[in-house]
């Protein structure tokens, strides 16, 4: 029999705090915000080296939360452990996950190949939230979870094939598959209510030192500016590191890591739909097939 966590105020927030009004609306705009990140990260990575250009992003972060903290004056974490929680947090997602999914782009993971990789995140979560954090997965979930991975891997490989990526980058890639698993999973077990601003604040700068320890040694830390550069990083300082992080943890944090972490997988075909809106791709049939299939999925996950 698995221990549950005594309640306390660095223990999670099941039950215990009341819920954020806009959690149901979480899910469908996580997935629009994070479907949208692949192409700006592409287009930024045109004029930056991969991990100064993570200690960039933070650095965006970081100018928009210190005014914002100064501002609303959120109370900050009460314990000790509370702070180790968010730094850890902070350290496998913000600092090691996105740096590693950069550096799998450089270094030649495809689109499809880094699709695939990191589309077994929810797979590796279900597996370890039943020890760890004491969270039951029924057998109706892993028939969703099955089925939405297939579907995920359906789209990716009806966009584009996998022999074009290097095995370098997609090493990397499930390296970083690894981290983001571990961050989630933390998050479920040990992770504390926070403000947001406090939590991204905390987050982004652990992310901030990685980034930075990292590209010392072994890039120019050179950008190249630009106004794509500049849109892409907007994107991805707003829309991604401050809004959808906020969601994703609160949906772990709230409800169930499974549940949560299965919406990765209406991300390579929420991908693959602005693509086709917005810059003209085709979108084959076959593609809309498994992005059925990959709904269907995350339903059985989600459906109570």
């Amino acid at each position: 029999m698995i221990k549950q966590p005594t309640p306390t105020q660095d223990t999670p927030s099941r039950g215990i705090s009341r819920r954020p009004w806009w959690l149901p609306f979480a899910p469908w705009l996580f997935v629009a915000l994070w479907s949208g990140g692949y192409t700006p990260v592409k287009i930024g990575l045109q004029y930056a080296e991969p991990l100064f250009f993570m200690a960039v992003r933070y650095m965006g972060v970081l100018a928009l939360l210190v005014p914002a903290y100064l501002i609303v004056r959120p109370t900050l974490p009460q314990t000790r452990r509370a702070w180790w929680h968010l730094i850890i947090v902070g350290a496998l997602i913000q600092g090691v996950y996105f740096s590693l999914t950069n550096v799998a782009i450089k270094l030649g993971a495809s689109a499809a190949g880094l699709g695939i990789v990191l589309a077994l995140q929810p797979i590796l979560v279900a597996l370890l939230v039943p020890r760890i954090a004491g969270e039951l997965v029924s057998p109706k979930a892993w028939l969703g979870l099955v089925l939405g991975l297939v579907g995920a891997a359906v789209v990716i490989l009806a966009k584009s094939g996998v022999g074009d990526a290097t095995t370098a980058g997609i090493a990397t890639a499930a390296a970083a598959l690894v981290f983001i698993t571990a961050g989630t999973v933390w998050e479920k077990r040990f992770g504390t209510t926070q403000h947001p601003i406090v939590s991204n604040l905390v987050q982004c700068a652990v992310g901030c030192a990685i980034a930075l320890a990292l590209a010392l040694p072994t890039e120019t830390m050179a950008v190249q500016w630009s106004w794509p550069f500049v849109w892409s990083m907007a994107y991805l300082v707003i829309g991604n590191s401050i809004i959808a992080m906020t969601l994703l943890l609160a949906m772990v944090r709230y409800g169930q890591a499974t549940r949560a972490s299965a919406l990765m997988f209406l991300v390579p075909p929420g991908s693959a739909a602005v693509a086709w809106l917005m810059l003209g791709e085709p979108f084959p049939p076959l593609a809309l097939a498994g992005m059925v299939m990959a709904g269907a999925g995350v339903w059985l996950v989600r459906a109570k």
